[in-house]
């Protein structure tokens, strides 16, 4: 039976696994999201790992994750990218779903990069537009599922961390001056984090948008929250893959297949800003 809850000796286990297979340890790590999986297609000298061959790492069966690791490098940068995300909506427990950061942190990786596919909620949003996320709501987090309930390990991160922060300023700020440079639209909002796997009622996203979200999707939260509990700069994107339908007037029909699609579309201007983060990384403060 898989576990469902980690020790400490577990994450180094694990990290242990990978650095048997590299020459050289990365030191940024970019979770991709739903459609986001051609971004590492972009990554060189690769070294692939299949989810399966690390101990305790969760594997995904939602359609457009493909559960393997792409090691190399790209702009110049070691970096570990994950093609495919656990959700907690498929059955697993939160610990689950953040061992991946759990092992980065193990692997002493000081930057994670964070994608997902979201609904559009700001109704200036457009399917296809990304939005640098600047904050988020765990909402999943808050009605009993935080990633950090449990016992604390010290060694992983203090009791009560601050969240004033989420997402480092400087990278956002980077973030901003690439897309300028780039030509690229990059909108900037809130990120709600929901449980899944249904999408929303009209009524939830008329709340969603009077709370001040910008953007709906079913990840992301927990695995910044447990970067951050390990003191990582985080820097986050979702893509608008669908705007979101906020009345049941509205006859316009929302899919994981459109969600794919649209996510697909948006990755080579995605590419672009990551590639021009990297290529200028902002150093890491202290």
């Amino acid at each position: 039976m898989a576990k469902t809850a980690f020790t400490f000796e577990d994450y180094q286990a694990a990290a242990n696994a990978i650095i048997d297979r590299l020459d050289e340890v990365p030191r940024v790590g970019i979770i991709l999201g739903s459609g986001l999986a051609p971004l590492a297609e972009s990554v060189e000298n690769t070294t692939i790992i299949p989810y399966e061959e690390i101990p305790h790492w969760p594997t995904s069966g939602v359609k457009g994750h493909k559960s393997r690791l792409v090691i190399g490098t790209l702009e110049g940068r070691q970096v570990l990218v994950m093609q495919g995300r656990a959700h907690f909506y498929e059955g697993y427990t939160m610990q689950q779903v953040t061992f991946p950061v759990r092992v980065m942190q193990a692997l002493e990786l000081d930057t994670l990069i964070v994608t997902n596919a979201a609904g559009g909620i700001n109704t200036s949003f457009s399917a296809g537009d990304i939005m640098l996320i600047e904050d988020h709501i765990n909402l999943l987090g808050h009605m009993g599922q935080n990633a950090l309930m449990g016992p604390n390990d010290p060694r992983l991160g203090e009791r009560f961390p601050i969240f004033t922060r989420a997402y480092d300023l400087a990278l956002r700020a980077k973030a901003l001056e690439v897309a300028r440079a780039e030509g690229i639209a990059l909108q900037r909002g809130v990120y709600c984090c929901l449980s899944g796997p249904a999408f929303e009622t009209p009524a939830e996203i008329r709340m969603f948008r009077a709370w001040g979200a910008d953007a709906v999707g079913m990840s992301t939260a927990p695995e910044v929250t447990v970067a951050r509990h390990g003191e990582m700069r985080v820097l986050g994107f979702s893509t608008i893959t669908n705007v979101t339908i906020d009345h049941q007037a509205i006859e316009r029909e929302v899919s994981h297949e459109s969600v794919l699609d649209v996510g697909a579309r948006t990755v080579p201007n995605l590419i672009r800003i990551i590639r021009g983060i990297l290529r200028d990384l902002p150093a890491v403060n202290g």
